[in-house]
């Protein structure tokens, strides 16, 4: 029998909701199926409220962790006796290696000051999974929160060439894995698209465009609502928005007015529970990610497992993942690109071709590579 491997994971996990949390349960799970024990080191408060702009930070409260994963929420993002409180508590499970999730500037002082204890702790790999690098909506102090994290990491992985290159701009030297995003298979399996479009009262005889997650500028759907108002023919077309706004929604209903295409938007406004999330997915015939700036994107991942077509803007990491004219489009960002691109899916009825090809394509996102590759580097093996 060999001796087992121990892991720590730093970063939110549930209760907490979004993109992170979930893959950061996910991959626990892949490293508990490698054989590697791992514990999740996540968040008792991660944002004060005055600087979350959603509803809230929680999943529902009748909402169960996900299986197997060891989650203990003993870090407050601003209170630095719970950062040393929780060093203690990682020392005492002797890790192996550690992973730290690093999205926001913000969790730059929390995050690094951890970090730093531990290697003081313990003299083990470090390794940080860096989402963001310079992040989509900048403010004063990022640079040097995000240079103070990165000081305390051994190793790093990114999830797309583009925050690798950010990378370059503040550590140049360490070891860096560029390791795309792994499918987000943890919202069920598929249903028929009869099914999903009943469960949400949508026509079997719509073209259905969907843009999925929180709303906000980066993210385009200002631009695409221009898209949609440049096709060709929209008499049976619905743009189907399912998502949390982190911004002013009246703004957006006053562009959908102007631009008269009431009768081709539908919003459902709220953050998506994780048992309908398929329902919208299997429903839609293509799935737009109008970005006007981007690193990788979950969205894409949750588009692969459903085996659903996808439209991205060329901007950061999102052209990697979406081969153009193989599983969806790459688009400029404009209006005009974007709508064409729209036009042309629709009227060369492309859906079956590029869901035989996702089926192909998906092979390179799974989530065994993705944890073999981070132990690797916990192991100093590269």
């Amino acid at each position: 029998m060999g001796v087992t491997r121990k892991c720590v994971i730093i970063g939110p996990a549930f209760p907490l909701r979004g993109g992170i949390a979930q893959l950061n349960e996910s991959l626990s799970q892949e490293f508990t199926k490698q054989g590697i024990e791992n514990t999740i080191f996540s968040f008792y408060l991660q944002y004060p409220n005055f600087l979350f702009p959603g509803t809230s930070q929680k999943e529902a409260n009748d909402r169960r962790g996900p299986e197997g994963v060891d989650i203990r929420s003993t870090i407050s993002s601003i209170n630095p006796i719970s950062w040393w409180l929780t060093v203690r508590k990682i020392a005492k499970l002797k890790p192996d290696f550690i992973v730290v999730r690093f999205w926001l500037p913000f969790m730059g002082p929390c995050l690094g000051t951890i970090c730093k204890w531990l290697k003081a702790e313990l003299n083990v790999p470090i390794i940080g999974i860096l989402d963001n690098v310079i992040p989509h909506e900048r403010r004063i102090g990022d640079g040097m929160f995000t240079r103070y994290f990165l000081n305390h990491c051994d190793s790093y992985v990114t999830m797309s060439s583009s925050v690798m290159e950010e990378l370059s701009q503040f550590d140049a030297k360490k070891t860096r894995k560029l390791l795309y995003h792994p499918i987000y298979d943890h919202f069920g399996e598929k249903v028929e698209k009869e099914l999903a479009r009943k469960h949400l009262n949508l026509s079997d005889e719509w073209k259905v465009i969907l843009f999925f997650g929180i709303i906000r500028k980066y993210k385009g759907l200002e631009l695409l609502l221009e898209a949609i108002s440049k096709m060709e023919n929209r008499a049976s077309l619905k743009l189907i928005v399912a998502g949390e706004f982190y911004e002013d929604r009246a703004k957006y209903d006053r562009l959908i007015k102007q631009l008269g295409i009431e009768n081709n938007v539908i919003i459902n406004a709220g953050f998506v529970d994780k048992f309908k999330v398929r329902y919208y997915f299997c429903a839609a015939d293509i799935v737009a990610q109008p970005y006007l700036s981007a690193t990788q994107s979950g969205v894409t991942q949750i588009a692969y497992h459903f085996d659903t077509p996808m439209l991205v803007t060329n901007v950061g990491g999102l052209p990697e993942m979406v081969p153009h004219g193989k599983v969806g489009y790459v688009a400029e960002v404009s209006p005009e690109s974007v709508g064409n691109y729209l036009d042309t899916f629709f009227q060369e009825e492309k859906m079956n071709e590029f869901q035989l090809n996702i089926l192909k394509e998906k092979d390179r996102f799974s989530w065994n590579h993705f944890a073999l590759e981070i132990e690797k580097l916990g192991s100093n093996k590269y």
